[in-house]
């Protein structure tokens, strides 16, 4: 629900949706907004002085007046009665509450005191890369007096909450001439009088510091280039990152299963290839939205680009079993009888050298955003050691907001996840009919989703019907063609770091007698299904075994695989070959935990790619009757008498692969209204 229209609210989420939209100002979610004003109390009639912030949670460049609280200032500002202290600083958090004007809106944030105890009327709180560059040197303070003078204050750190409020109102009414400060490992607060004042402060601020850096850093903050780090060619870099991907998603999945996001940006590169590489990265993140999403600091392999592949994948095992052992280490350390339990202790952030960055969420907008973040942690080591050194706050401090209170109960009132999410399924033949019905329910059940077909911009479009990237993707594949598999499957990889799900749909079918049959005829619908099929559970099995998290394979067979239909001898014949390719599969791919059933549709007429291209008049032909009617007619003859749809099929495939069924494979489940002649012995 969004609060009643006001000029001032309009003004912020304009205000905040301008600052949002441009990355140098904060990152994803980042960051809080906030606005004072008055409007009237529906109760008493008068007005009251409110406050309008961002709450917890949403993201400054997408928000609407659905992500704000309004708290009444003369109740929130009271709370300054009551505070307890520092060491009950989460009661806070809770007071806030009875702050509130109306109902409705997000929940206030920990930042809220930050915005109702300064005396402006406007406030921005962002996480800008060239601030936080100031706010992590090791000299910070100087830095500050000296880039911006008496017009932006150094507040040493402190983790957020309302004791970091009241230092900014003390720091506010102390220096009068000041427009904002640099909070220490951090980030920025800026104010003013108007919407229009805070964010020409907030800019002023941040473009200042970037100036700065810019004109008065070193040339190589990063120190040389190291020899053998540099970064691959494109083609052999993506070709490399696609064959490690499946294994370093294995890696990051150890505890629960992620997807996963690649990146190959320049800047990434370029600090991977320098020599103060690994003593930045074993220092860690900073600023707490960063390593909240990040992890305290990313596992690095420590081997040139030149290395070969198995070297690579052998060393990455062992840099794991460090890392967890490091990460187990660094809670043990810092944890007390309050703690919540380890949350896990695989990387989020994984580096290699010549290729790229790996990077890990629970989702895949989750997984992009982490390696944004990290990239800006690049960008902010980068400014520090330009100027200074990089001195991040220390592990106790991550650890009190990694592990904070009310961080963990943010967690907990996440909704339950859908059966799906954090699987990657890639469906062959999904543009259309059948494939793109089992493609839509598997987005619809939280799966990431590759929509592979052979008709690429047929394949984009269906994607996009799905959601935009972080949901689906759709790729060219001839399945017939070896070479064209492995590359849809290596674009999976990179697109979502892996795949736990196929699909093999991808068919056609051509209704001819025995005498009437050709070669090519056969060819053709052998290499589509049988061979198609085996090259798709081939290429996507590497992937699987190499995550070594299990998977799912299901084919579309047909209920011809095992019912003598007239005037059908090829596609009968490849439907069978499926069907055994179903049992084979599932003995051989067992031990990896990876499950391979079969589905056995009956005709599938209505939105069905196939019956669309001339089969349904040559089927409905041979049965003597109109092909408008063959639907029903093919409903006719069944036990259930009901027509078989796309959506039947869908279902069929969720079930298989869900939770439910997780001890089954190697079976064939019939989709066909009941066909007694096609029932399985």
């Amino acid at each position: 629900m969004s609060h009643p229209a006001h000029p001032t609210v309009d003004a912020l989420i304009a205000r905040s949706n301008r600052l949002g939209a441009d990355k140098k100002n904060t990152n994803f979610a980042g960051g809080n907004t906030s606005a004072k004003g008055t409007a009237q109390d529906p109760v008493t009639g008068d007005d009251v002085e409110l406050m309008w912030v961002k709450g917890s949670g949403g993201d400054l460049g997408t928000l609407t007046s659905a992500g704000l609280s309004a708290l009444r200032i003369d109740r929130l500002r009271a709370l300054q009665g009551v505070y307890p202290g520092v060491e009950r600083e989460d009661e806070m958090v809770a007071a806030l509450d009875y702050c509130l004007h109306g109902k409705g809106g997000a929940a206030p944030s920990i930042d809220t005191a930050m915005h109702g105890l300064v005396d402006a009327a406007h406030v921005d709180h962002l996480h800008p890369d060239s601030g936080i560059a100031i706010a992590t040197a090791a000299d910070g303070e100087q830095l500050t007096a000296k880039i911006f003078g008496d017009r932006v204050v150094w507040v040493p750190w402190r983790r957020p909450g309302f004791q970091l409020g009241l230092d900014i109102a003390a720091i506010k009414a102390e220096h009068p001439q000041a427009i904002g400060c640099i909070l220490g490992g951090h980030g920025i607060t800026a104010w003013g009088d108007t919407s229009e004042e805070c964010e020409r402060n907030s800019l002023w601020i941040i473009d200042t510091a970037a100036a700065y850096i810019s004109e008065h850093g070193a040339a190589d903050p990063f120190g040389a280039a190291v020899p053998g780090f540099e970064p691959l060619p494109e083609a052999e870099r993506r070709s490399r990152a696609a064959a490690l991907a499946p294994a370093v998603r294995g890696i990051a999945s150890h505890d629960s299963a992620m997807v996963g996001h690649f990146s190959d940006a320049p800047e990434v590169l370029d600090f991977l290839s320098r020599e103060k590489l690994a003593p930045l990265a074993a220092l860690g993140t900073s600023c707490p939205d960063h390593f909240l999403r990040t992890k305290v600091k990313p596992l690095v392999l420590d081997l040139p680009a030149t290395a070969s592949l198995d070297e690579q994948l052998a060393r990455l095992a062992e840099l794991h079993e460090a890392y967890r052992a490091d990460y187990r280490a660094y809670y043990e350390a810092h944890a007390d009888e309050t703690s919540p339990a380890m949350r896990g202790a695989d990387p989020l952030i994984v580096l290699v050298p010549g290729v790229g960055m790996f990077s890990y969420g629970k989702n895949k907008q989750t997984a992009r955003v982490a390696g944004e973040f990290y990239l800006n942690a690049i960008n902010v080591m980068r400014g520090a050691e330009a100027l200074s050194s990089y001195a991040p706050i220390s592990d106790a401090e991550k650890f009190r907001i990694e592990y904070w209170a009310l961080e963990e109960a943010k967690l907990q009132r996440l909704p339950k996840p859908k059966s799906h999410q954090g699987r990657i399924a890639f469906v062959t033949g999904a543009a259309s009919g059948i494939g793109k019905a089992i493609a839509t329910r598997l987005a619809a059940e939280g799966a990431c989703v590759v929509v592979a077909d052979l008709d690429l911009e047929k394949a984009r479009a269906a994607a996009a019907e799905l959601g935009n990237t972080d949901v689906a993707i759709g790729v060219a594949a001839n399945v017939a063609d070896a070479a064209a598999v492995q590359a849809a499957i290596d674009e999976a990889v990179l697109a979502f770091g892996g795949v736990d799900l196929v699909v093999n749909n991808a068919g056609l079918s051509l209704s001819k007698p025995l005498l009437e049959t050709t070669e090519a005829d056969w060819n053709l619908q052998h290499d589509v299904m049988a061979k198609g099929s085996f090259l798709v559970s081939q290429a996507a099995a590497r992937a699987m075994i190499a995550q070594g998290m299990g998977g799912d394979v299901v084919y579309i067979s047909s209920k011809n695989s095992v019912f003598a239909g007239p005037n059908n001898i090829a596609y009968s014949a490849t439907k069978a070959d499926q069907a055994h390719q179903v049992r084979l599969l599932a003995v051989e791919l067992g031990e990896h935990g990876i499950r391979v059933n079969g589905i056995n549709p009956d005709g599938v007429v209505r939105g069905s790619g196939i019956f669309a291209s001339g089969w349904g008049a040559n089927r409905a032909a041979t049965y003597g009757v109109k092909e408008e009617d063959l639907g029903q007619f093919y409903a006719n003859r069944t036990i259930l008498k009901r027509e078989v749809v796309p959506d039947n099929v869908a279902d069929a495939v969720y079930v298989l692969t869900g939770p439910e069924l997780s001890r089954t494979t190697g079976l064939h489940v019939p989709v066909d209204s009941g066909v007694a002649a096609a029932f399985l012995r």
